[in-house]
């Protein structure tokens, strides 16, 4: 995903911006904002609006004009590990009226009031579903470069034949695994829910609206699939090496049998 529009207020809306800015996000740096709330951070922007600071690198933004937006965030680079050229963006529009039940109508989401909670809730969906919509983009081009290396055992009956190669492709599932389920806590109901059970319908709605646990499932498959395939042919280098040190180790017994022959037969009994 790419930049999109400014986010539009209305007279009864906002619009909720989440970006994914890198790899995660030093939480325990900020200091320099006065929380509205904690787990997941909401603060105060200055110029208006508020934000929720995820631990995985994402940040969502609630009614900030573009110009604001652009000041918080060059304020948060410093803090952003491993900063990606192009973050990701998830966008969804809040209308707000006490009078309707809360739920999802044509992309719109109803909401009957912007408390600290249900704000909470909503950033919690989005910093997922931009994490996810990352980690996929990561584990198609793992896939990319995995497939050539498949292909040739199925073809040749041989692999890839440089272990560091393969290495990195576990390395890869790994590392993608770990910000998931670590920082991202992808598949977890947020802590607020246990505090504000009536806000569960709403997680669980905007859970099914974003396909979270769908797209946690695909990635935990392929993930799955790259790990058994780079498994698979480092067994079979390690195994075609450990065949060839066996053959070595047959050659120099051969060599030192017939240097031990040699010396018996020739060295010390010459022909008359």
């Amino acid at each position: 995903m790419s930049a999109a529009l400014p986010p539009s207020v209305g007279p009864t809306g906002l619009t909720a911006r989440a970006l994914l800015l890198g790899r995660n996000l030093d939480l325990k740096r900020l200091d320099a904002f006065d929380s509205l709330a904690t787990n997941p951070l909401l603060v105060q922007v200055s110029g208006g609006g508020r934000a929720v600071l995820l631990r995985s690198g994402a940040v969502v933004l609630f009614d900030v004009d573009p110009q604001a937006e652009v000041a918080f965030l060059a304020y948060l680079r410093p803090f952003v590990r491993e900063p990606l050229d192009s973050p990701e963006l998830e966008q969804l529009s809040i209308s707000i009226d006490p009078g309707r039940t809360e739920g999802l109508e044509h992309d719109r989401l109803v909401m009957t009031d912007t408390d600290t909670a249900r704000l909470q809730v909503i950033a919690d969906i989005l910093g997922k579903s931009v994490l996810l919509a990352h980690q996929e983009s990561r584990v198609a081009l793992a896939f990319d470069r995995i497939e050539p290396l498949a292909d040739q055992l199925r073809r040749f009956g041989r692999g890839a034949g440089n272990a560091r190669i393969l290495i990195r492709h576990i390395g890869e599932s790994l590392a993608i695994q770990q910000e998931m389920v670590g920082r991202g806590e992808v598949g977890d109901k947020p802590e607020i829910i246990w505090e504000r059970p009536d806000l569960e319908r709403l997680f669980l709605n905007l859970e099914a609206e974003y396909e979270i646990r769908e797209r946690q499932l695909a990635l935990e498959r392929k993930l799955s699939l790259i790990n058994d395939t780079a498994n698979t042919l480092l067994n079979l280098l390690q195994s075609k090496r450990s065949l060839r040190v066996e053959w070595y180790i047959v050659i120099l017994i051969v060599v030192e049998i017939v240097l031990t022959l040699y010396e018996l037969f020739i060295v010390d009994h010459p022909a008359p």
